[in-house]
């Protein structure tokens, strides 16, 4: 059943991804491995934003994975970056999954690309776009449509302004609203058409009505449309008042005068209105502090110049001023873009505004940077997450450590120090964040929490270490013919960094071109050596000679340095697994290193001894046979 049901998850035509509880990827399907370029070895155990965008972006996904939690199911579209580099518009559906006694046990994420449907909505989205925006950015000029009857359809800015109707009250209606009231109306609306299909256009000035019955002198132009069947599908309307500006327009100007009075000394929120159609029309203080802008730049632009591209393509601005136009406000937390491109991220609440009549006048947007605080809340969770995983591995280290005396042993002496310190640094600064929350001392939490995941840090190094050497033993070894200049050429470029800041030198010398062994194993080898001779230095600039040459059909190495040398009774010590002769203010480390070697060394049915006197340098020997069956 089991092979039938991975037959089947590795057959589906979508792809998938199942992840754990704290996200992190325990598999995926063919088709991911298609659409990711990652093959499921690359991902496996590494957290869910490894295929994201590329931007190591883990408050976004933790926050996606809390929400799909809370809702039972999430779908978000965004940017996402293949194995190669390169970006698709990506569906991602999260689901929980639970298990048999219904507790939440991880993630089933279905990934689609859908790049070529977006691209396609976002060309007919920009074309639309284009229209609404020349149409609507018109403020001078009343532009609607009329249907083959003279019924309207549309309606723009100018068309409110002009007519005194919001759209809701006029979509549906018939344009002889406009016109004062008379007997000859309806005859005069017919002949107006009439003369537009038949000549094209009928153009004319005469008086109209406002909402509520104010006249104007207006210009009108009534224009017949025709598909490319030359059949009538209705008629295009503008209409310019020729009279003073509406005493409604000064109304608004006023209210907005005194709105902008009361909140633009705020400097902890910015806080700005938009118009019906999203635009910005004032700006406070806390705005410029949070986003950068200054008033000139932002009066009269759509707002969504403060959100990321994605959520541009995605038409998220215009979705949210839809939820509160239906539902009064809308709130979210999400990323926002500064006047300088840098992120922040923001709570936004996005209320809609009406007028005494019940009439929608634009929205409020209140917006707070809680960059800050996320963060701390992350590092806080992070760390907890990761000290429930650090004691998960420490509990089935000692288990099988628990099976080799001495070394169970050596382990429990340093348990009582170098593993259980951190341990309790990490228990202390929590109950020190639990005083401090309990207190509202919200500015003393950062320190301890840096401190915290110090403390979390050298366990987790201690732990990987111990992990290390006990994984040497039961992996099979994979032997394959070797170069010596491949093996000490991968070490020394994995120590680049260390190479380079320390100012080392090393040369290598050897009259043997090549040996039989395991790769991985003997490159960790040889960097374990050459990082120990680089780190145990008196101050001078570390060099580091090594030879190889045949011996009695063994391959025998020399890693010779400059250091600080090691005492004679130290010599068989260092071999020992946590064993350490300096602290670790002087020299970091977990006391580990040497023990690999020594257990690689003898996996390969080698031998290692050091020789050195303290002050002197050290010399590390390695016997190896040319051949391991």
């Amino acid at each position: 059943m089991h092979l039938t049901n991975d037959l089947i998850f590795q057959n589906l035509s979508e792809g998938i991804f199942v992840l754990d509880e704290a996200g992190t990827i325990q598999k995926c399907n063919a088709i991911a491995t298609a659409i990711t370029g990652y093959q499921n070895s690359e991902v496996e155990n590494k957290p869910f934003e490894t295929v994201g965008d590329g931007q190591d972006d883990p408050i976004k996904y933790r926050y996606e994975l809390d929400q799909a939690l809370q809702k039972k199911r999430l779908v978000v579209e965004g940017w996402k970056r293949r194995k190669d580099g390169t970006r698709y518009w990506a569906e991602t559906c999260y689901s929980p999954i639970y298990d048999d006694d219904q507790k939440h046990s991880g993630y089933c994420v279905l990934l689609r690309d859908i790049s070529e449907r977006k691209q396609q909505q976002v060309d007919i989205r920009e074309s639309e776009e284009h229209y609404r925006l020349m149409v609507e950015a018109i403020r001078d000029y009343s532009i609607f449509m009329l249907n083959p009857e003279g019924i309207v359809v549309t309606w723009n800015d100018g068309g409110a302004l002009i007519h005194g109707y919001v759209e809701s009250e006029i979509i549906g209606k018939h344009f002889s609203v406009f016109y004062p009231p008379s007997e000859q109306v309806a005859e005069k609306t017919e002949r107006e058409l009439r003369i537009a299909q038949e000549n094209g256009s009928y153009r004319e000035e005469g008086w109209r009505v406002k909402k509520g019955g104010s006249l104007f002198w207006a210009n009108v132009v009534l224009t017949a449309l025709f598909n490319n069947q030359n059949k009538l599908i209705g008629y295009s309307k503008v209409t310019r008042d020729l009279t003073d500006r509406l005493k409604s327009e000064e109304a608004l100007r006023q209210s907005e005068a005194r709105y902008r009075s009361l909140v633009e000394q705020v400097a902890d929120y910015g806080i700005f209105m938009l118009d019906t159609k999203g635009r910005i029309v004032s700006w406070n203080e806390g705005a410029k502090r949070i986003k950068g802008y200054t008033a000139e730049d932002v009066i009269g632009k759509y707002f969504s110049i403060f959100y990321p591209e994605e959520d541009i393509v995605n038409g998220k601005p215009a979705w949210e001023l839809k939820v509160a136009r239906s539902s009064g406000k809308y709130e979210e937390e999400g990323w926002r873009l500064r006047k300088d491109g840098t992120r922040f991220w923001a709570n936004v609440v996005i209320t809609a505004v009406s007028d005494s009549e019940g009439r929608l006048a634009g929205f409020s947007k209140v917006t707070r940077d809680l960059t800050e605080r996320k963060m701390n809340e992350q590092a806080l969770q992070e760390s907890s997450i990761l000290y429930k995983r650090l004691a998960d591995e420490l509990s089935i280290t000692n288990s099988e450590l628990s099976e080799v005396n001495r070394e169970l042993e050596q382990f429990t002496a340093i348990v009582s120090h170098d593993l259980k310190e951190p341990v309790r640094t990490v228990r202390s600064f929590l109950h020190l964040m639990d005083m401090h929350v309990n207190q509202q001392k919200y500015e003393l939490l950062k320190p301890n929490i840096g401190k915290s995941i110090q403390a979390a840090q050298r366990m987790q190094e201690l732990i990987d270490n111990l992990l290390d050497y006990s994984q040497i033993s039961k992996v099979g070894l994979q032997q394959q013919e070797l170069t010596v200049d491949d093996l000490i050429g991968e070490a020394m470029q994995n120590l680049t960094d260390a190479i380079a800041h320390s100012g080392a030198q090393i040369s290598v010398a050897s009259s043997v071109k090549s040996l039989y062994g395991d790769r991985l194993q003997l490159v960790q080898l040889f960097q374990n050596l050459l990082a120990n001779a680089i780190k145990f230095t008196n101050g001078s600039a570390p060099r580091v000679d090594v030879r190889c040459w045949a011996e009695n059909g063994h391959v025998r190495f020399v890693v010779e340095d400059n250091g600080i040398g090691i005492s004679s009774q130290n010599l068989e010590k260092i071999f020992e697994i946590f064993r350490r002769l300096h602290f670790t203010s002087q020299y970091p480390g977990t006391g580990v290193g040497l023990a690999v070697c020594k257990k690689v060394v003898e996996r390969h049915r080698g031998k290692i001894w050091a020789e050195s006197e303290q002050g002197g340098g050290a010399s590390f020997h390695i016997k190896l046979p040319s051949l391991i069956n």
